[in-house]
């Protein structure tokens, strides 16, 4: 590739990989800011694709709708999935005050073996073999934004080839902001995860609080899910490679700030392009590494950057910190 179209191509690509990272980034966000932590970030990445890309393949059998509706249809299947799923999470962490992060390690152990099952269970029905995939048609790219598109640089970079989802988690990323920093709900939102004894002084349920951010971060996450699928293949095979673990990982370097985790999910998307990437890169294709290493690096960036972020965490104080209202 000639220098101009790989900078669009890793461009491109850098937002397919970085926009789930972080829609889910800012999920676990949320719940960490009420003082639930959600490790289960992954396994409601599972459920929110499963079936949202569950619901596309149905709608694509009967061809009822297409396009870009279809999937605003699907996203929304998909928020209310992960929502759902969060619940078991949200009811074991705030009203059993069970350890928070083997209740997130159970649901994600338990959503990857559920979605092969419903896999089979359905395209079996529908198309009278049993697969794990559930394929889809994918009718979603947009080649080029109309007017957008035409801007020299930027709109090739960012508005030809793309998804409505890539908009639609930026728009996220603005509403997340004004939400924790600018209403009333996002501080106390804020105040049950740093003192909720304090919180509760004042009048606020800190157990309702830590319900929405739990719910919040469902819906956020199972978004993420098929935010995921959607630009990287044309099937779902019950798993999202791991990327709830490392939508947690850039929560962490982005010190649960909204606008440092969108820096942080730009920088793992990068790190990812260029591990999937690197046969189009003359320059790295030409080296004698072997691919197996590439593809390592993303997670090695990972290791790399929490041993230096970590030691400047500024993690809630009450997250994971089960609240018992008679504790003063």
């Amino acid at each position: 590739m000639r220098g101009l179209e790989l900078l669009y191509f890793l461009g491109q690509q850098m937002m397919y990989f970085s926009m789930p990272l972080l829609i889910v980034a800012l999920g676990g966000l949320f719940s960490e800011r009420s003082g639930v932590v959600n490790i289960a970030l992954e396994g409601i990445m599972v459920m929110g694709a499963l079936a949202s890309v569950l619901f596309i393949f149905l709608m694509q059998q009967f061809t009822v709708v297409s396009g870009n509706l279809l999937l605003l249809m699907a996203l929304g299947i998909a928020a209310l999935s992960g929502l759902l799923y969060s619940l078991f999470h949200a009811y074991a962490a705030i009203n059993m005050k069970a350890n928070q992060v083997i209740s997130g390690t159970a649901l994600n152990l338990a959503a990857t073996p559920f979605a092969i099952f419903i896999g089979r269970l359905a395209t079996g029905t529908v198309i009278g073999r049993t697969v794990q995939q559930i394929p889809f048609k994918n009718q979603f790219r947009i080649s080029k934004v109309p007017f957008l598109g035409d801007i020299p640089y930027l709109g090739p970079l960012l508005f030809q080839n793309a998804y409505i989802t890539t908009y639609i988690c930026l728009l996220i990323l603005v509403i997340a902001w004004v939400v924790l920093y600018r209403t009333r709900f996002g501080l106390r939102l804020r105040a049950c995860g740093e003192h909720p004894q304090a919180a509760d002084s004042v009048g606020i349920n800190v157990y309702r609080m830590r319900y929405a951010g739990v719910m919040i971060s469902g819906a956020l996450a199972g978004i993420g899910g098929l935010v995921f699928v959607i630009p990287t293949s044309t099937n779902f095979n019950a798993s999202v490679a791991g990327y709830g673990f490392l939508a947690l990982a850039v929560l962490i370097f982005g010190q649960w700030n909204p606008w440092k985790v969108f820096a942080a999910a730009i920088f793992f998307g990068f790190m990812k392009t260029v591990s999937a990437s690197s046969s189009s890169i003359s320059i790295l294709s030409g080296l004698p590494i072997s691919s197996e290493v590439y593809k390592m690096i993303p997670y090695i960036a990972t290791l790399i950057v929490l041993v230096f972020s970590s030691k400047n965490s500024q993690a809630p104080k009450a997250a994971g910190e089960p609240y018992d209202q008679g504790a003063r």
